[in-house]
């Protein structure tokens, strides 16, 4: 089924000849059973265990024996086995305590590689990046080591999307640029994957693709590499050479994928392929060399997932192709129209019956020739009439002017005009992010209404969909006056044409609310100088200032504030 291999993490797939399949064992779920083959369980065991220490071999890590209903923590029930290899188990699972599904992946607690596993889980989760597959848990517990992740159904694995024919060049693209600027991202906080294959990438339901098992899926395998930005950027190469041809960049099968022909060498996916696109096809070579060997004519190879992005960056951007709408039947007269309806047809040896006259249009009768003369008639006499209006005006107009002005006191009160409304201070503000990580680049906020247009804030950067890539509804600051004050207009400054809402808290808040729903919205508006006025002042101590759709910003969309003011 495609949900489910979409959400189960990989772990059991590896690159080469033959890629490693795992089947999950039935779990032993009759307890009778189980204690009737203790004992003959116990002796074998003894007898290997005995062996292994005669040949100097170390004893086989057994896999934990978990079954379907089992509860981690008392929060996490497995549900369904997904892969057993190794030592190792991953499982379905459902968290009982926010009612979600989750992945699990599960080995003893004193696998060689248990302490791995746990630090490379942890530092996968510091991470915080939405464009990965997020690690929810990482725990230690009664003999187990366990790492709990986010689980996505409604996702696609690059697998099924490859076995169903090559993608189209914009989905390519997309995919190239989002995974490398991802990756990137991950290797300038030291961590690299090392097991980048079709099943670890995913694609949405909106167009957002996302990996996952970032360093977890190496370290359950003991993988290691001397140059690992090499490593995962000739691993993104493979991808969008298969997403390109169907076919894996090496001799052998893989992935569900022919390889190419044993002895011809690395061929470049436009001779693999008619009609592949030259600019991807040439990235996905820069990616695939080795050592500085590269078949992509003259441009060097990339050997970075930085350097990878910036090249896809560099290239012209390829645009999603127009959709087809279904043309309209061709137009058809009818009998009606043609003036025989309700006649029958003409039979052999009976004259025809003669055309029907068609009657003229009406205005081409003697009556719409009288009413045409009537209208035109009255049309000039209303211009006429209209013009002696208006020269009569101008008259006393003129008579107006040459008269004596006489001129009377004015009150001085009237003279002044309303007084406009006083600046607001602001005495503190905090990123809002409660739909997110809960941080939305906190070290930048002051730069939002420091008085300087020239720095600001911004957002993290999103990709695909300008509305944060469909993840969440919006993103802001949350402005506190230090005392319930009077708010009649926001005037907020953007780098970049931004949608945005102007929130307020309730007048008798203590504290700012943690959702957006507990702000009132005042006033919408979209632009690069937004002014945001209530219909009336509204007394509050915090105001939201809410963004709900970003500018295009290095190949996705970023918001970006460089001033704020607020009036009474």
């Amino acid at each position: 089924m495609a949900e489910r291999s979409t959400a189960a993490v990989d772990v059991a797939d590896n690159s080469g000849d033959d890629p490693l399949t795992a089947k999950a064992e039935k779990a032993a779920t009759d307890g009778v059973a189980e204690a009737q083959d203790t004992v003959e369980k116990s002796a074998e065991v003894a007898e290997n265990d005995a062996a292994q220490r005669q040949n100097g071999e170390q004893p086989s890590i057994e896999t934990p024996e978990l079954h379907s209903g089992h509860k981690l923590a008392r929060r996490y029930r497995l549900e369904e086995c997904v892969t057993r290899l190794d030592g190792f188990s991953s499982w379905r699972a459902v968290d009982e305590k926010l009612r979600r599904a989750v992945g699990v992946h599960l080995l003893p607690a004193d696998h060689p590689r248990a302490r791995s596993v746990l630090a490379a889980a942890r530092s996968s989760a510091l991470l915080g990046d939405p464009r990965f597959v997020q690690v929810l848990d990482a725990v230690e517990e009664n003999d187990l080591v366990y790492v709990v992740h986010e689980w996505l159904p409604d996702s696609t694995e690059l697998t099924a999307l490859l076995a169903a024919g090559p993608l189209e060049p914009h989905d390519a693209y997309q995919l190239v640029s989002q995974v490398s600027q991802a990756m990137a991202a991950a290797h300038r906080e030291g961590l690299a994957h090392l097991r980048l294959t079709p099943s670890a990438v995913l694609r949405s339901s909106t167009g957002q693709y996302r990996i996952r098992g970032l360093a977890v899926n190496a370290a359950l395998r003991g993988i290691s590499a001397e140059r690992p930005q090499r490593t995962d950027t000739e691993a993104i190469g493979a991808l969008l050479y298969a997403a390109l041809t169907q076919r894996w960049p090496y001799d052998s099968d893989a992935y569900g994928l022919s390889g190419l022909p044993k002895g011809v060498g690395l061929l470049a996916p436009d001779q693999v392929r008619a009609g592949v696109h030259r600019g991807l096809s040439e990235i996905a070579m820069r990616a695939l060399a080795n050592d500085g060997a590269t078949a992509s004519r003259q441009e060097p190879p990339c050997t970075t997932p930085d350097e990878l992005a910036k090249a896809v960056a560099a290239m012209p951007r390829i645009r999603p192709p127009e959709p087809e709408f279904p043309s309209p039947p061709d137009y058809q007269r009818t009998t009606y129209q043609q003036g025989t309806y309700g006649r029958p047809p003409a039979r052999p040896g009976v004259a025809a019956p003669q055309a029907v006259v068609v009657p003229p249009a009406p205005l081409e009768s003697r009556t719409g020739r009288v009413l045409k003369w009537a209208v035109s008639a009255l049309l000039i006499a209303a211009l006429g009439l209209g013009s002696w209006q208006i020269a009569d005006r101008l008259l006393d107009k003129d008579k107006n002017q040459q008269a004596p002005q006489t001129t009377q006191p004015q009150n001085n009160d009237d003279e002044k005009e309303p007084e406009t409304g006083k600046p607001v201070t602001i005495a503190g503000a905090q990123d809002f992010d409660p739909q997110g990580d809960g941080a939305e680049t906190p070290s930048e906020i002051k730069n939002a209404f420091d008085g300087n247009p020239s720095t600001s804030w911004q957002t993290s950067i999103y990709y695909g969909y300008s509305n944060f890539g469909r993840l969440k509804e919006g993103v802001g600051l949350v402005l506190d006056l230090g005392t319930v004050q009077d708010v009649s207009k926001v005037e907020v400054t953007f780098q970049g044409s931004t949608a945005v809402e102007l929130r307020t808290a309730p007048e008798n808040a203590t504290s700012q609310p943690t959702a957006a729903d507990g702000f009132t919205t005042v006033a919408k508006g979209s632009g690069t100088q937004v002014a945001l006025t209530a219909d009336k002042p509204v007394k509050t101590r915090y105001v939201l200032v809410w963004l709900t759709d970003l500018p295009s910003s290095g190949g996705g969309y970023r918001g970006k504030v460089a001033d704020i003011k607020i009036t009474s």
